[in-house]
């Protein structure tokens, strides 16, 4: 079915689907749009569904349609500026993860509240560079109400638990984020464990900093795969094991995207999620108004119209 390229009307809520979620099977696309942003194309066209209410819901798949990007190809400053460029306030972000804990069986959902960054430099990281120098809050990389927002209506499992910081009495949830894409070695995986880590990606950043840069509230719900390599009672993990457990969670994760549209909707319209880092940005500036690459002005101008124009 071909489908409008084209889409009028703001669409506050955007989902990024990770290995092995590449669209929303739970409701019916209107429109399929290529948004050309300063950092490039994003990873796969934005599909644009319509909830039971009618609001409008976008759609992008972080490694492509066809799974053809690795997580540190991934163009992350393409896809959160694509986003933002639709009227996107927030983000429920997917991703297949390892466990580093015991209670954190495969196939089971997480919602973190923190993260560690253990990427190498690779990635590109920030929309700001050299000529216009910005800077952003990153101390609760996740937003605080989202979360509890997907904490209340995610509990749509089969057979599995979700994790969140309640369920958890308040103990920090831990990602931590990889640059893959080989996985770890059991004397990585241990030594992440020592550290408080909960479960392990390679995806989260520089995702969660750049909706931060963009003001777009952050969640990233995490379905694990596996035990990462720290059990020694176990095989480390093999692709086999990921792809297995991958399907059962495809699954559950639509069940999950079905359970939390309709009261993420109503966070956002109620602005109780979405609005809480607005105008955060606009005073974030180190570099003078005279010093200013034009170039840099131009593209940071389509994220943030009229801010430093």
């Amino acid at each position: 079915m071909s489908l409008p390229t084209t889409f009028d009307e703001p669409i506050l809520l955007g989902v990024i689907g990770g290995t092995g979620l590449y669209k929303l099977s739970c409701l019916t696309p209107v429109a399929k749009l290529t948004v050309q942003t300063p950092w490039g194309l994003p990873s796969s066209p934005i599909t644009i569904s319509r909830t039971p209410s009618g609001f409008p819901v976008a759609f992008l798949a972080r490694h492509g349609i066809h799974h053809d990007l690795t997580p540190s190809d991934v163009p992350a400053r393409a896809n959160i500026a694509a986003l933002k460029s639709l009227g996107v306030r927030a983000i429920v972000a997917f991703s297949a993860v390892g466990s580093l804990q015991e209670e954190i069986a495969p196939r089971d959902f997480v919602i973190p509240n923190q993260i560690i960054d253990r990427t190498k430099g690779v990635r590109p990281s920030s929309f700001f560079e050299k000529g216009f120098v910005g800077h952003v809050g990153f101390g609760d990389p996740f937003d605080a109400a989202l979360s509890e927002v997907l904490a209340e209506n995610s509990d749509v499992l089969l057979g599995q638990k979700l994790h969140s910081k309640r369920s958890a009495s308040d103990k920090d949830l831990v990602l931590i984020c990889m640059e893959g894409p080989a996985f770890s070695t059991r004397a990585e995986s241990k030594l992440y464990r020592s550290w408080g880590g909960s479960v392990i990606n390679m995806s989260a950043l520089p995702e969660a900093k750049l909706a931060k840069e963009a003001e777009i509230s952050y969640q990233m719900i995490c379905m694990s795969t596996d035990y990462d390599a720290w059990k020694e009672d176990e095989e480390p993990v093999t692709v086999e094991q990921v792809v297995g457990n991958l399907t059962a969670n495809a699954a559950n994760a639509e069940r999950v995207i079905s359970a939390i549209l309709e009261p993420v909707e109503l966070a956002i319209m109620e602005k109780r999620v979405g609005y809480t880092l607005e105008g955060s940005m606009r005073y974030a500036i180190s570099t003078g108004p005279a010093s200013r690459n034009k170039q840099m002005a131009a593209n940071l101008d389509f994220l943030h119209t009229g801010y430093w124009s």
